[in-house]
């Protein structure tokens, strides 16, 4: 059986106070169901309600207990895959939707935040950095890209300025935007799901989705009870398992691993970094990192292909850390946990219809915190009739994996170690 309770990540250790939210006993009648009580279903469910549908949320576990429970918090802004190589696979009326709404996700959060008065330890500014010069082009590029599209929160920095930034002597420069940041992930799902109960949502935990009654009207089963929808919107992601077959056989769950450090001391905390910023460097297979609010240094990376857990995350991650972070040798490690993102072969993520009325969003590709945000209110948007942005996102090949994820895993794994290389050699 699989376990539902929160791992044990310092997220779950410093949560915000939340209810146990009771298990599905009965049937329930509504206009939406959402399965899952990540960031892609508390969005769909907070828009929704905003414009007057009932909606019921069914999470297999607790609220936040897969990614958005566990991902590095930071704010990072566009897709997995950025907006030119979008330009250069649909046609330019498409792009430019998805363009506009590659910054959308951030500003979704931030406005959740103030009007539901969430506490989980917002920041701005985030920062990539660069290990080469071949990197910092891509970051000029990048500039330049996201400037096309109304983005102008952005500044690139030379060596000298990065080292004012952030202590790792390792990086040519940078470029900072603004409108990046970090959060407590948790306490910002768990502070979403206290805003949809507050507008007359219901959400039930340990209620996992086993199967979907399609037709005219949907009915969700769970163990115990059932849900009768006008519509259903599946937000699994990785954790959807095989609920809907034609959506597991386009994607692949994949681990990422993440430490944190015990709190460290005022003043090597400000010297690791000085502005508070969040970091991710621009390496294929990418590290990231910042402070907590208690001034640990939460660092993550590392890619799990198939989603096994490892045996010692802290072995695979503590080294990245002090390659980085020399100056941390002796500091403990205080938590080490994994969780799961799911993969798409186009890296972008995969939105669309099953029929009429079952409507999905998955595949975030490691991008999810902002993306999912914005997937929310698309999805939404859709159900009210505004289909436009839905259907830019809809028109995105979804692309099965060779071999389905059995042999998909390891034909995917040899080519983040090809790529792997290429960082290593800067090429």
């Amino acid at each position: 059986m699989t376990n539902t309770s929160y791992p044990q990540s310092y997220y779950a250790a410093s949560a915000n106070a939340a209810p146990l939210r009771p298990a599905l006993q009965d049937v329930v009648e509504t206009d939406v169901c959402v399965i899952g009580a990540g960031y892609t279903g508390l969005s769909s469910a907070l828009f929704l309600l905003e414009h007057g549908f009932s909606v019921t949320v069914l999470e297999a576990a607790r609220v936040g207990f897969g990614a958005s429970g566990r991902n590095g918090g930071q704010i990072v802004n566009s897709y997995s895959r950025d907006i030119d190589v979008i330009e250069r696979s649909v046609g330019a009326e498409q792009a430019q939707l998805l363009g506009h709404m590659a910054f959308e996700g951030g500003r979704i959060i931030r406005d959740r935040v103030a009007r539901y008065n969430i506490q989980c330890d917002l920041k701005d500014g985030g920062l990539f950095a660069a290990f080469s010069p071949r990197q910092m082009g891509h970051l000029q590029a990048q500039k330049a890209l996201w400037e096309r599209y109304g983005h102008t929160q952005l500044e690139l920095l030379d060596r000298q300025r990065m080292a004012e930034t952030v202590a790792c002597e390792q990086y040519v420069g940078g470029l900072l935007d603004m409108s990046g940041g970090h959060i407590h992930p948790l306490n910002l799902a768990l502070g979403e799901a206290a805003a949809v109960e507050s507008l007359g949502g219901r959400i039930f935990e340990q209620s996992a989705a086993i199967k979907i009654e399609r037709g005219a009207n949907p009915v969700v089963h769970t163990a115990k009870g059932r849900v009768r929808a006008k519509f259903v919107i599946v937000a699994g992601n990785a954790y959807l398992g095989n609920l809907v077959p034609e959506l597991a056989a386009k994607s692949m769950p994949c681990g990422s691993q993440v430490i944190t450090t015990e709190p460290l001391d005022e003043a090597l905390a400000a010297s690791l970094l000085p502005q508070d910023y969040c970091v991710e460097d621009c390496n294929y297979l990418l590290d990231y990192y910042r402070l907590s609010a208690d001034r640990r240094l939460i660092f993550g990376g590392g890619v799990v292909y198939g989603a096994r857990d490892p045996a010692n995350i802290e072995a695979i991650i503590r080294p990245k850390m002090l390659k980085a972070f020399p100056q941390l040798q002796h500091v403990k490690i205080d938590y080490a946990w994994t969780g799961n993102f799911l993969l798409t072969l186009s890296r972008l993520p995969q939105v669309g219809r099953l029929g009429d009325n079952i409507y999905y969003s998955q595949g975030c590709s490691g991008h999810g915190v902002t993306y999912t945000h914005l997937a929310g209110k698309v999805l939404a948007e859709a159900l009210r009739g505004q289909a436009e942005r839905f259907d830019a996102f809809a028109g995105l090949p979804h692309y099965p994996f060779p071999g389905g994820r059995l042999f998909g895993t390891p034909l995917t794994a040899l080519g983040a170690w090809y790529y792997s290389l290429r960082d290593r050699f800067g090429v």
